[in-house]
């Protein structure tokens, strides 16, 4: 049986979980769905008096999507990748990434997510496209299966908003 991948790109991470959470609804599995992402927080100086409580409804925004995140897919990390910045991924993309990581000399690690993205069955062009989603503050959602599930989850991936969607047979 072929395995296939669906990728699209989500201007917001409350955009991406959401479709995440209507993937859920549609009975599709979950453990086979991937996040990516950075800039979940942002510094800016404040130039006068600030409370703890300010910077806790600062954080709390970012604490909650994580939570809910991680509450539906298995598997998280946050990892520093150089060319890339700070990167966190909730999904069974995880170990395909860490895989990559742990096999890039330093000095190319910048290409490791590139290289991850096309180990876990993405196109070259889809890859580089999505490197540079990431880079500008957007949000990837991934997922792997059948030729069923995949054609669905790109229905659904579609009509949520997702930005060039696409679906892809893994090479076997």
């Amino acid at each position: 049986m072929s395995e296939y991948v669906v990728s699209t790109v989500f201007p917001t991470h409350q955009a991406a979980e959401e479709a995440v959470r209507k993937m859920g609804d549609a009975g599709l599995p979950i453990k086979q769905v991937s996040i990516l992402g950075q800039n979940l927080q942002s510094t800016e100086k404040v130039h006068g008096f600030v409370t703890t409580g300010d910077v806790a409804k600062g954080a709390a925004g970012v604490g909650a999507w994580v939570g809910g995140i991680f509450g539906l897919l298995v598997g998280a990390a946050f990892l520093w990748i150089p060319g890339v910045g700070p990167l966190i991924v909730a999904g069974p993309f995880v170990a395909s990434l860490i895989a990559g990581l742990e096999g890039a000399v330093l000095g190319a690690a910048g290409g490791a997510l590139v290289g991850a993205l096309i180990g876990y069955g993405v196109s070259r062009d889809k890859a580089l496209k999505l490197d540079s989603s990431i880079k500008a503050g957007s949000y990837v959602v991934l997922m792997h299966g059948s030729e069923d599930e995949a054609n669905r989850a790109k229905d659904l991936l579609g009509a949520q908003g997702g930005q060039g969607v696409s679906l892809e047979a893994k090479a076997s």
